[in-house]
């Protein structure tokens, strides 16, 4: 086995950039080539990082591409990764990983077919944040966690980005665009769902492009913007969850969750890192523990400040594992427990009843400081 695979792009729209610019932090992997249904935009971003532009059936057939990074639109998602995996490639999905539990189940088939591995956004739970959070709960700072909340709650897509019409089609949605990151940091720190319910609402069915260069123009809402979720955990944990693309403003902390001897204040898990605040009892800890781990250093700076960004992180940990012959922490079974989990909060959203969990998985090892460097350049 090579001590770097080769990596391949299919999917050259804003997202391709950040994996590009941020691949050199990590070992273990190199982006050689990237592909697109438009041609033009394969070879600037070739061009702009150094790489090769591919027709997809080209990157398919590349004897030196290990593992392909799918950055389609999630519609796209199912029939990209099969491809990907028909051809005997490894393939590292940009979330949602599929669009249904019977896609995933498909995809699952195929993967162990070809002897090929899947692995999905997000990766932002490796964050130093999240994982801090982890170690206080394993070590029993908060003893066995029974509840929790989390809000992700903002006015929409259509004001910031350049083209955001498949953000409110079916497939889009705040559930399943930014439910990922609240969801698996949730499952990698109490476990698997046992059962959720919801309540949705569509309060606008038509939205005005604010941002540019389409403002001004308007769109059509095709799926629910407002979700009031509860999930039940299979420890017994009962959280909270509240999306939505209606709201201006809120008060509501991105998580919290509450133990038996305490609670944990996370920060948003759509990033990889920020504070963590924990409670003995009901007075926050003055000693809490420096956490030195490479994935909280601020490397970007960005308009609202200087951040954390170690996107690509899971596709480093992945190629590391297919070179160790491990198991990678954003794995096929976890993407494929949390898809169940956002498409059943959809379902119950739509007619009301609770939603059992099929899919069962085991959470994914924690990822100390000491690892994480091990993934790093």
């Amino acid at each position: 086995m090579p001590e770097q695979l080769g990596v391949g792009i299919i999917g050259c729209g804003n997202i391709s950039a950040a994996y590009f610019r941020l691949s050199p932090l990590f070992s273990g992997f190199e982006i050689r080539a990237c592909a697109d249904i438009n041609a033009e935009s394969a070879r600037a971003r070739a061009q702009e990082f150094g790489a090769r532009a591919h027709t997809v059936n080209e990157i398919l057939a590349a004897d030196d591409i290990d593992i392909i990074i799918n950055l389609t639109i999630p519609a796209a998602h199912f029939e990209i990764s099969n491809r990907v995996l028909q051809a005997g490639k490894n393939v590292y999905s940009e979330k949602p990983f599929v669009l249904s539990l019977a896609e995933g189940l498909e995809l699952a088939r195929i993967a162990n077919a070809n002897n090929a591995r899947i692995g999905s956004a997000p990766d932002t739970f490796l964050g130093s944040s999240h994982q801090f959070a982890r170690h206080l709960i394993d070590a029993g700072s908060v003893g066995k966690i029974t509840g929790g909340t989390c809000h992700v709650m903002n006015h929409g897509m259509e004001n910031w980005h350049p083209n955001p019409d498949f953000f409110f089609k079916p497939g889009g949605g705040p559930i399943l665009d930014l439910g990922p990151y609240y969801i698996s940091n949730l499952v990698q720190l109490i476990g698997p769902v046992k059962r959720v319910a919801a309540l949705s609402a569509t309060p606008a069915l038509e939205r005005t492009i604010t941002s540019e260069p389409r403002a001004g123009e308007t769109l059509t809402v095709e799926t629910p913007t407002t979700f009031h979720a509860l999930l039940e955990f299979q420890n017994g944990a009962t959280v909270t969850l509240g999306a939505s693309w209606d709201v201006w403003r809120h008060g509501h902390a991105p998580m919290e969750l509450y133990g038996e001897d305490g609670s944990v204040f996370l920060p948003d898990p759509n990033f990889f890192s920020g504070e963590v605040r924990v409670t003995s009892k009901g007075e926050f800890t003055e000693d809490t523990p420096v956490w030195d781990h490479p994935f909280g250093v601020n490397n970007e700076e960005h308009p609202f400040g200087s951040v954390a960004n170690y996107r690509a992180a899971g596709l480093a940990d992945m190629a590391h594992a297919i070179i160790e012959g491990r198991q990678h922490r954003c794995s096929l079974e976890l993407a494929l427990h949390v898809v169940e989990v956002m498409t059943a909060i959809l379902q119950s959203g739509a007619d009301g009843r609770f939603m059992v969990m099929e899919t069962q998985c085991e959470r994914p090892e924690a990822l100390s400081p000491a690892q994480a460097r091990a993934l790093m350049a």
